[in-house]
């Protein structure tokens, strides 16, 4: 199926881009990667009279740590530049253990993890990571730049908090004050397919102690759900057989899966359960062998 009609716009700066979606209204679309708006205009799911092709906007491709740790990503990374990024595998391990899953090689050449978070899939494998990991968006439009935890930012399937005239233009995920540990684990029935379920787990630790915990789910739930109880049962104490046991199993109670074509609710669960168990302990076999 071919998408109906539209008008496209490839303007080479913030401000133009921000003033067509003005005169747009809410008919009017930004495009970034397109690997999910594309597929929804080809099906007639999303029908807008203007795309707005951001991709010819200058320093928005990058992806980067301030001094403090803070870690930015802009609008036009794409999924691939995070794939290979030497600062992710030394300074997020959260980050680092998502990016190679997203999608296929195809979307991540092209995919952006700004415009996956705009998209707000429950499905989606990167609302879940920046959630466990405390980050938030920016956004800008013809009043200014804004900054959206990503708690709010999305605000159910496929629904998030931008005005029609704003653009997202990036990510930020916050210093860590402890050491940094975690990883990203999903089911899928194969490569490229959108996951069953998925776990996000990041780790803050000094000592031997957890500082600060984010758990956060993909695909169980009609949105990314945050996993608090379990983050507030590891908070303050050390990884052990009990307490990853104990945070594995709050964290599948906070799970909101429903049986389908992927699977039962309750192997959902235990999909969700076994990956925190997965998670935790690999960080705690990491932390022994390092001590």
């Amino acid at each position: 199926m071919y998408p109906s009609r539209f008008r496209y716009e490839a303007p080479h700066s913030l401000a133009e881009a921000i003033d067509l979606l003005v005169a747009g209204g809410e008919e009017a679309k930004v495009l970034a990667g397109g690997q999910s708006l594309v597929p929804l205009m080809k099906l007639r799911f999303a029908s807008p009279e203007l795309i707005v092709d951001i991709n010819n906007l200058p320093g928005l491709d990058y992806h980067r740590a301030d001094p403090d740790g803070t870690i930015r990503v802009g609008a036009l990374c794409r999924h691939a530049d995070l794939e290979r990024s030497a600062l992710l595998t030394s300074k997020q391990p959260t980050m680092a253990a998502a990016a190679p899953l997203i999608a296929d090689p195809i979307v991540r050449n092209r995919g952006t993890l700004v415009g996956s978070l705009c998209h707000a899939d429950p499905q989606g494998d990167w609302a879940s990571v920046v959630t466990a990991l405390g980050g938030h968006v920016v956004v800008q439009g013809p009043g200014g730049r804004r900054t959206i935890p990503i708690s709010e930012f999305v605000t159910g399937p496929f629904q998030n908090v931008l005005d029609h005239d704003e653009i997202a233009v990036e990510a930020v995920i916050p210093a860590p004050k402890g050491i940094p540990a975690g990883g990203y684990l999903k089911l899928e029935r194969r490569v490229g397919d959108f996951a069953t379920a998925g776990v996000a787990v990041a780790l803050e630790t000094s000592g031997d102690l957890v500082t600060r915990a984010g758990i956060a789910l993909t695909g169980v739930g009609g949105s990314t759900i945050e996993a608090i109880e379990a983050e507030q049962a590891l908070v303050g104490r050390p990884l052990t057989a009990q307490t990853i046991e104990q945070a594995a199993r709050l964290t599948a109670d906070a799970a909101r899966p429903k049986t389908d074509h992927r699977g039962s609710a309750e192997f959902k669960r235990h999909i969700v359960r076994t990956f925190v168990v997965r998670i935790l302990s690999r960080v705690d076999a990491s932390a022994e062998r390092a001590a």
